[in-house]
């Protein structure tokens, strides 16, 4: 199912990471003018034209999340824990796409039902089973992908019995909180790592009957990319557990609230020769901002 890149033997990675800023913008994917382009590419769409842009060789790796591997990907139904569902997400990878799955970054991205924390303090609301009797009469606000998705609205909603007062909305990511704040809205399915939940003042209710999977963020990589660049094996190992969720906070309210623009990547060396010297510090940059709507 491989087929191969037209950069192959031109020496260099094509990476894809997901800036918050491009997470929020929904499209295919962008194509540089120059074919022979170093730089990484972003605003490539959801998981799925990502994957088919992976196995073509347009990419090399990108970021993805356990639990959308499983779901969206491989059509499964997550059981077991966070290293179950990674284990399962790895062995499936590998036989299926000649892809690996490479050590896990060190946080999760979960879907996060989130509502405004006055709501939150005057009706007692800690978990998403205590909105149950207050359904009938909120609106929901969600992203397409999320109304779309084995693990979204419609097996959530399911799952905790919810009668919402119409059906849910769906709109633009990049304008869910705000329509939340301003009272559009009464809930929201946001990401755990979105830095503007804590900035306005909104609340993330606990998910006490466990339906969302585990969605931890690994690199995902083609294995004949690895076979072309041995060093990078290294160097993806030495981002296991180097980003915690409150970093990914910080570095999405930078964008979401902030507007600071993610910095420039370090385009990775032409040669592969000179590879193992800052390989894993070209890596690091191209990860530095690792999102996307689950």
């Amino acid at each position: 199912m491989q087929q191969t890149s037209a950069n192959q033997n031109h020496g260099w990675l094509k990476i894809f990471h997901r800036a918050s800023r491009a997470r929020r913008t929904p499209g295919a994917a962008h194509r540089s003018q120059n074919r022979h382009s170093r730089h990484p590419k972003t605003n490539l769409g959801g998981t799925l034209l990502v994957h088919k842009a992976l196995l073509a060789g347009e990419l090399d790796l990108y970021v993805e999340y356990t639990g959308t591997a499983l779901t969206a990907v491989l059509n499964e139904t997550p059981q077991g824990d966070s290293a179950a569902v990674y284990d399962r997400v790895k062995l499936l990878y590998s036989e299926r796409f000649h892809l690996e799955v490479t050590e896990p970054l060190g946080f999760e991205n979960t879907f996060a039902m989130v509502i405004r924390g006055d709501d939150a303090k005057k009706l007692h609301l800690q978990e998403i089973s205590d909105i149950v009797p207050v359904a009938p009469k909120w609106r929901a606000g969600v992203g397409y992908e999320f109304l779309e998705r084995p693990d979204g609205f419609r097996g959530w909603s399911d799952r905790y019995n919810l009668h919402f007062a119409e059906s849910p909305k769906v709109m633009d990511l990049g304008l869910i909180y705000r329509a939340l704040v301003d009272h559009q809205v009464d809930i929201v399915a946001g990401n755990s790592t979105d830095g503007l939940i804590d900035s306005l003042g909104l609340v993330a209710l606990a998910d006490d009957r466990h339906y969302f999977p585990p969605y931890d963020a690994v690199p995902i990589v083609r294995q004949s990319t690895l076979a072309r660049f041995p060093q990078l094996r290294a160097a993806l190992a030495d981002l296991a557990g180097k980003l915690s969720a409150a970093d990914i906070r910080r570095l999405n309210y930078a964008v979401d609230a902030q507007h600071q623009d993610a910095p420039p990547s370090s385009a990775p060396s032409a040669n592969p020769a000179v590879c193992s010297d800052d390989c894993a510090s070209q890596a690091l940059a191209a990860l530095r901002l690792p999102c996307r709507t689950l």
